[in-house]
C-alpha cells in the first residue's frame, strides 16, 4: 500500500462527495491519510472527519498563514487539542516568506509553540516551509538541541541545504505533485541523495495534482502517480516503493495504526 501522508480533506469542494473521495483511495491502493489542520479552533472539524473513516487520521495546528489570528492561542489549548485518539501529528505550521500573510515574528512563535507542543505529546511536527530555509533550519537545530521532537517537512520545495539539515536532525521530507512536474527535476535530485528511510510521498489535496492530473482538483488517489515517479527515480519497484514509503509513514505517525 501507499500512503499518503498529507491532504486537506476538510476543503468545502470535498465535502459533497467525501465518500467517493476516500474509497477512490483505497481502490488506488492507499492505505492511510492524515488530513491536516490548519487552525487550532478548528480541531473539531478535523475530528469529525478523521473519525469517519478507520483509515484517515488528523493533526491539528495554526497554519502559518493563521498565525497571526491565532496568536493568542496558549499552548494548552494545542496540547488540548491534540489529546483526540485520532490525532496522529501536529501542526502544519512552520514559516512561509513567499506570501507573508503573518507577521514573520508571529510565524516563528507559532512555529517553536508547536514545536514544543510536538515534544510534550510524542507526536510527530507536520512543518511548512516556504522561502524560508534558513531561519526554518536554524529554529529546527536550535529547538533539537533542547530536546528531540519528529517532524516532516511536508510539500518539499525547498534546496538540498535545508533537506539535508533536515535529516540530520531526524526529520522527513515529503514529496507532492510538484515531484513529478518537468520543473520538479531538482527535486528528484534531492531525493535521490537522500536517505531512503526519510522520504515520503503525499498529495497537498485539494492542491498540486500529479503530472497527469494537472490543473484538476487533486486527491488522496492521485499520490501513487507521485509514489511512481519516486520509485522511478530511486530505481525501485512500484511495490518496493509502496512497502518503503508505508513503513516510513508508520514509523513516523506511530498512532495511526
Amino acid at each position: 500500500m501507499v500512503v499518503d501522508s498529507h491532504c486537506h480533506l476538510d476543503f468545502p469542494d470535498f465535502a459533497s462527495e467525501i465518500d467517493a473521495v476516500v474509497e477512490r483511495a483505497r481502490a488506488a491502493g492507499v492505505g492511510r491519510m492524515v488530513t491536516i489542520g490548519t487552525r487550532i479552533r478548528r480541531a473539531a472539524e478535523q475530528y469529525a472527519l478523521a473519525e469517519r473513516f478507520d483509515d484517515v487520521f488528523c493533526s491539528v495546528g495554526t497554519h502559518p498563514h493563521n498565525a497571526g489570528e491565532e496568536a493568542d492561542v496558549p499552548l494548552a489549548d494545542l496540547l488540548a487539542a491534540a489529546d483526540h485518539p485520532k490525532v496522529v501529528a501536529i501542526g502544519e505550521a512552520g514559516l512561509d516568506y513567499h506570501y507573508d500573510n503573518a507577521p514573520r515574528d508571529a510565524q516563528a512563535a507559532g512555529f517553536r509553540m508547536h514545536i514544543e507542543a510536538a515534544r510534550r505529546m510524542g507526536l510527530p511536527l507536520v512543518i511548512h516551509a516556504r522561502q524560508a530555509d534558513d531561519d526554518v533550519a536554524a529554529i529546527l537545530e536550535d529547538e533539537s538541541a533542547k530536546g528531540a521532537f519528529g517532524f516532516v517537512l511536508h510539500c518539499f520545495t525547498a534546496g538540498e541545504d535545508l533537506a539535508r539539515r533536515a535529516v540530520a536532525l531526524g526529520g522527513y521530507v515529503s514529496f507532492s505533485g510538484i515531484f513529478t512536474f518537468k520543473s520538479g527535476a531538482p527535486l528528484r535530485e534531492i531525493a535521490a541523495a537522500l536517505p531512503r528511510d526519510r522520504l515520503l510521498v503525499e498529495t497537498d489535496a485539494p492542491y498540486l495534482a500529479p503530472n497527469s492530473k494537472r490543473g484538476k482538483r487533486n486527491e488522496p488517489s492521485y499520490v501513487v502517480e507521485t509514489a511512481g515517479v519516486l520509485a522511478d527515480t530511486l530505481g525501485l519497484s512500484r511495490e518496493a516503493l509502496a512497502d518503503l514509503t508505508t513503513a516510513n509513514f508508520f514509523r513516523l505517525f506511530a498512532r495511526a495504526t
